[in-house]
């Protein structure tokens, strides 16, 4: 057959002809004048793969191999590609003959893989191991600066990224694996290193088959891990883990294409040498457990130091169960970590470890809690850690004082739990639950504060306690003082003009603040030397100290000065002079060098210009609103517009912020972090509230973080007092708010970690009710009953507490039950599953826990007792006749069997009875065919025990109408129930005799 080469089509007709021919088949021997010789036709570069591509296409390089033969060793810029994946361009010319591209350049999810066989691998610069452009096509949203880095990572040169087509361009110099990591967002790279690689001699008989997703990893990458931290050669346990997994990353690339887009998790990695194996081992898809672990070294070892020992090399694996280790665990804040019990990982689950919360407060995590440095962990270790939730009842010494727990949590929740409150019945399922409110007015407010400071003034007594937990107490007086000035009644505590009140008010709050203030004040003075005494005279003016003021100032002979300090705070008019005579000053260009700064100092806040009189100094949110309320608001202002106003500069930043007190005091090293306006201290808060006129205080998030532990303590999880004082506020009508369980549910957790079961239950029946959740009260209960069942009841007074406060006794029972079940205690299971009235449940134990034994232990009167209780209910009990009610029978037949006269109707004679005893034994065979395997042997004994008594009760006594045919009747009865053979040759032999009888009988 002859081509033209002057008619294209033709030709190119022909040359895909032989090119379809090609690859299906190579034993095409059809020779022409134009045909390729067969040695150049096998010569071609093959590329099956549907979604891939190459440029120039395999036609193009026939023609151009037809035209100018020796073309495939110089083809300029080849690529191949993959659709939707990327490409590669090969720079300059490439000898491309015999190339197969199926198995040499594969394209995965953001990743390139040349030459993954190392075997078939060519020099650098030969073949296809040569410079090259690469384009990967990513999948998600990536920064320039990260590809960059990604690319630097590998040795690779970066070029572009399209983020319209999400195409990455950069150039490489050599080729094995390239790409982005979809779990952690690196790029690894194969740096040629193969000395690395053949580190490691396989042994067909300790290794198995690698597949191509488990190359070797680079070591820098390993720097970090379980084994460099054990100091062992990270890059040699990676390849020894590589052997016992196998994972095909094709199949992974079908369940990616198959998962509706969701990417499954793919590891980077670089290059490894594939090993041969003449029986392979069977394929293991998890890892394989760390063995024979010694607990013992533990304790004596440094932290960090765990080491495996004596790990079993030999197949297959036989897994020893091993005693576990104690940890000595620390008790530390959440804020702060100080625990280093460190353990690995990999000994308790493996890979599927997660952070999680233990019993007890136990947190179980990776790294550091609340670590502000961001310092990097070990992944393969974890830390175990006691969150220290009762640092409030701890001295100095970090010791749990009984006398501080008294104080702290019993007494101030005995005097909640006497003051007035309002009962309110919720139902859950057939239960009523009774929950509380305090209930009280304005006027009782006065002793309600004074009974909570008595009980903080107990706790400064208590010798030990740390100066920052003194002042925090000192804190909390002044709180409960506060409170008792902003919202207390003073109608018909004082015979004063209604007008009046406000002034009043303002008094009692300005003594109030100088209180406050006072410890500061004095501080500060003692701090100066007595040559700076115009200074002691502004600090002492902060304080409102004006009589202390003006006899120091006279005492330094300066009379005028002290004459002027005497009137300070006065009238408006007095200000308005002290201003106008500063403005002539200045005016009249007086010279102030000749008059002391503090000395203007003191003018100026004599005139009422606070800011004026501050300058730079640095002062306490309190002395400032004393200021603003003393010297530059009129005299006759109300606390309303004191607070207005000091709000309004607060948000203009003309006054400093009301930090919390233990930030103000710096009893924390981290108070610089605060951030300004993320929260303030309580007593700001309560002025907030007085001055809300209305009491409408709708900002939830702000009695949100009002009513939060960082409002009044630097312990995020201290809210023992913060409760109660939300709680007396709330009953004095000063708010509102339904949405504030986390305060509530936090006292719980406190109180709960004490021991405290039934002062949480007590606490739980004060959190307000929600239409949107109106079971939660009855939840959380039933909750704590659950889970701290071995608590509350080991003390009765507990329990009987909780019985007063109405909780329903079932749910007492039946958490009772639980635990007794759960430890094993069928008796006392049983007993609390009938207080509680779940009669199957009573039933199902009853039957395969408790009645043999009782049976075995002759306490006939206690099996009757049980059964009797749970028969007014067998309308409840499913199968009953085949459970308790098979011992009720038996013991009813047998007092009937028993007895000389006929106490049961019907059963005097010999052929009644052998009736009820049939009935009775094909009752009890249903009953062992019913519970089959649940009875265990020692049950199933007591079955076969009752129809032996039952047995020799039915042929002890023939009766009346005792022929030899009805006790032959009799003895077929027996043999048909279910008493073993060897107990029944007895009975046996007695049939016989009356066999034999019978037929002497017969015979005559």
């Amino acid at each position: 057959m002859g081509v033209c080469l002057d008619a294209p089509n033709s030709s190119h007709q022909y040359i895909v002809s032989q090119f379809k021919k090609r690859k299906v088949s190579s034993d095409d021997d059809g020779s022409t004048a134009c045909s390729l010789t067969r040695e150049a036709k096998l010569s071609l570069p093959t590329l099956r793969a549907s979604d891939y591509f190459m440029e120039p296409s395999l036609t193009e390089l026939t023609m151009r191999e037809l035209l100018d033969p020796g073309h495939c060793t110089r083809v300029q810029n080849f690529t191949v590609g993959r659709y939707g994946y990327g490409s590669v361009r090969f720079f300059g010319d490439t000898d491309v003959r015999w190339l197969d591209l199926d198995q040499i350049v594969k394209f995965k999810r953001h990743e390139i893989v040349v030459f993954e066989d190392e075997t078939i691998k060519p020099m650098v610069g030969k073949g296809l191991n040569k410079p090259a452009e690469v384009t990967l096509v990513l999948q998600k949203p990536s920064s320039i600066e990260k590809l960059k880095s990604s690319a630097e990572n590998q040795g690779a040169k970066f070029i572009s990224f399209d983020p319209n087509k999400k195409e990455w361009k950069f150039s490489v110099q050599h080729f094995s694996r390239f790409g982005l990591s979809d779990d952690e967002d690196d790029v690894m790279m194969d740096d040629a290193d193969v000395d690395v690689r053949n580190q490691v001699t396989l042994n067909d008989n300790d290794g198995s088959d690698i597949d191509e997703d488990s190359p070797l990893t680079d070591s820098r990458l390993l720097s970090h891990s379980l084994p460099s931290h054990l100091g062992l050669d990270p890059v040699r346990m990676k390849e020894m883990r590589m052997m016992m997994f196998s994972n095909e990353e094709e199949d992974d690339d079908m369940e990616l294409e198959n998962s509706n887009g969701t990417l499954s998790h793919h590891r980077t990695l670089v290059g490894s040498k594939t090993v041969q194996r003449s029986s392979p081992l069977t394929t293991r898809k998890t890892p394989l457990a760390l063995l024979e672990y010694n607990p013992g070294s533990f304790a004596s070892s440094p932290n960090g130091s765990i080491l495996l020992a004596q790990q079993n090399k030999g197949l297959p694996l036989t897994l020893t169960k091993v005693q576990g280790f104690k940890l000595d665990i620390k008790e530390t804040p959440v804020t702060k970590s100080y625990s280093h019990n460190i353990v690995d990982a990999g000994l308790l689950m493996g890979r599927s470890f997660g952070i999680a919360w233990g019993p007890n407060n136990l947190l179980i995590h990776c790294g550091s809690v609340g670590d502000s440095k961001k310092n990097s962990y070990l992944s393969s270790t974890i830390r175990l850690e006691k969150v220290a939730i009762d640092n409030v009842v701890r001295d100095e010494d970090n010791k749990v004082r009984e006398e501080l727990v008294d104080l702290c949590f019993d007494s101030p929740l005995n005097f909640h739990k006497e003051i007035n409150y309002e009962p309110k019945e919720i139902m859950f399922d057939s239960y009523k639950l009774k929950t509380r409110k305090l209930v009280f007015n304005g006027f009782e407010l006065l002793p309600i504060c004074r009974k909570y400071i008595g009980i903080i003034e107990k706790q400064l007594e208590v010798p030990g306690l740390s100066s920052s937990a003194r002042v925090m107490l000192m804190h909390q007086v002044f709180v409960w003082e506060l409170i008792n000035v902003l919202f207390s009644s003073k109608e018909s505590s004082l015979d004063a003009d209604e007008a009046a009140l406000p002034l009043i008010r303002r008094a009692e709050f300005s003594v109030w603040l100088q209180e406050s203030v006072c410890h500061r004040v004095q501080d500060e003075i003692s701090s100066l030397n007595d040559s700076k005494y115009l200074q002691q005279l502004f600090l002492l003016l902060t304080g409102r100290q004006i009589d202390a003021a003006v006899e120091l100032s006279a005492s330094r002979g300066d009379v005028r000065l002290a004459c002027l300090l005497s009137q300070a705070g006065g009238s408006t008019v007095n200000r308005m002079d002290f201003d106008r005579q500063l403005d002539l000053w200045k005016t009249n260009n007086l010279d102030f060098n000749f008059i002391e700064k503090d000395r203007i100092r003191l003018f100026e806040l004599l005139a009422g210009n606070i800011h004026g009189a501050l300058g730079e100094m640095d002062i306490d949110w309190k002395r400032f609103l004393g200021l603003l309320m003393w010297y530059h608001l009129p005299p006759a202002s109300d606390l309303t517009t004191i607070f207005k106003t000091y709000q309004q500069l607060l948000e203009t930043g003309r006054a400093p912020y009301p930090v919390p007190v233990y930030i103000d005091e710096k009893l924390v090293k981290d108070g610089e972090s605060w951030i300004p306006g993320n929260r303030f201290d309580l007593a700001y808060y309560l002025m907030l509230l007085h001055s809300n006129e209305d009491r409408d205080f709708t900002s939830i998030h702000m009695l949100k973080t009002m009513f939060s532990a960082f409002a009044s303590t630097h312990d995020p999880l201290d809210h023992h007092m913060i409760w109660h004082q939300r709680a007396v506020l709330e009953a004095v009508g000063t708010f509102s708010c339904d949405d504030l369980h986390v305060l509530d549910m936090g006292y719980v957790s406190q109180l709960l970690n004490l021991g405290h079961c039934h002062w949480a239950i007590y606490v739980v029946l004060h959190m307000l009710h929600r239409d949107d959740y109106p079971y939660l009260q009855a939840s959380v209960i039933r909750e704590i009953l659950f889970q701290y069942c071995e608590t509350w009841s080991g003390q009765e007074s507990q329990r009987q507490f909780i019985v007063e406060l109405g909780v329903p006794s079932a749910w007492l029972h039946e958490a009772l039950a639980v635990y007794h079940a759960y430890n094993g205690n069928s008796f006392k299971a049983l007993e609390h599953y009938l207080g509680c009235a779940f009669w199957q449940k009573a039933h199902s134990i009853f039957i395969t826990s408790v009645a043999h034994s009782l049976f075995v232990s002759g306490k006939q009167s206690e099996i009757l007792r049980l059964a009797t209780s749970m028969e007014d209910h067998k309308s409840e009990i499913e199968n009953w006749d085949l459970g308790a009610g098979i011992y009720i029978t038996f013991y009813s037949l047998k007092s009937s069997l028993k007895e000389d006269d006929d106490t049961m109707t019907g059963l005097g004679s010999l052929l009644d009875k052998n009736d009820e005893c049939r009935k009775f034994f094909n009752h009890l065979k249903g009953t062992l065919a019913f519970w089959d395997d649940r009875l265990s042997i020692d049950a199933r004994t007591v079955y076969t025990k009752m129809a032996e008594e039952i047995s020799d009760l039915l042929v002890a006594d023939p009766g009346e109408g005792s022929t030899t045919e009805v006790k032959l009747e009799c003895f077929n009865t027996i043999f048909d129930s279910p008493v073993p053979q060897d107990l029944l040759s007895s009975h046996l032999q007695s049939a016989i005799s009356h066999f034999t009888l019978h037929l002497t009988e017969a015979a005559s």
